[in-house]
């Protein structure tokens, strides 16, 4: 199967999704010049957007414009079983929720897990429709974020939301 991509403008900056045509398999915000985090494997071209595509375009849209607060477009997550779990997990939690990574390690059937949690929650490849940005450390405070400009765009997206941290 072939995929595509597709280089969108928004809030956050420019989001590059790729799809295997079935499914979002990977999405990535860009950060500001100079940050570690978020960049943009296609380089922000425009790209080729599928239905898949287009279908993300339009509910992430939505979902910054605070029209949606789940996403229907399909997302294949590819990595270890535990990092399925988790990610299975981070689907679980609601709009303007939030969890811990302890919370999500006993979710997991492994309290002491946590930093393990960590690891996967930051090898999410779809942030923002499978909401890593919605997990905080055990006391409600700020802890990094892989995606875009790092904690910058986690308080973006937590902000959307309505999410209370610390």
């Amino acid at each position: 199967m072939t995929s595509t991509f597709a280089t969108i403008d928004s809030p956050l900056g420019r989001i590059e999704l790729t799809s295997d045509g079935e499914a979002i398999t990977f999405l990535s915000i860009e950060g500001v010049e100079g940050s570690p985090h978020g960049r943009l494997q296609h380089g922000g071209r425009p790209g080729d957007p599928d239905k898949v595509i287009k279908q993300a375009t339009k509910e992430l849209g939505e979902y910054f414009a605070g029209k949606r607060q789940d996403f229907d477009v399909p997302v294949k997550l590819v990595g270890t079983e535990f990092q399925q779990a988790i990610w299975h997990e981070l689907l679980a939690i609601p709009y303007g929720g939030h969890a811990s990574y302890g919370d999500l390690a006993a979710r997991a059937g492994n309290p002491k897990a946590a930093r393990a949690v960590g690891g996967a929650v930051g090898a999410n490849p779809v942030p923002i429709i499978v909401p890593c940005h919605r997990i905080l450390a055990g006391n409600r405070k700020l802890t990094g974020y892989s995606g875009g400009s790092g904690v910058p765009t986690k308080i973006q997206l937590l902000d959307i939301e309505g999410i209370e941290y610390k």
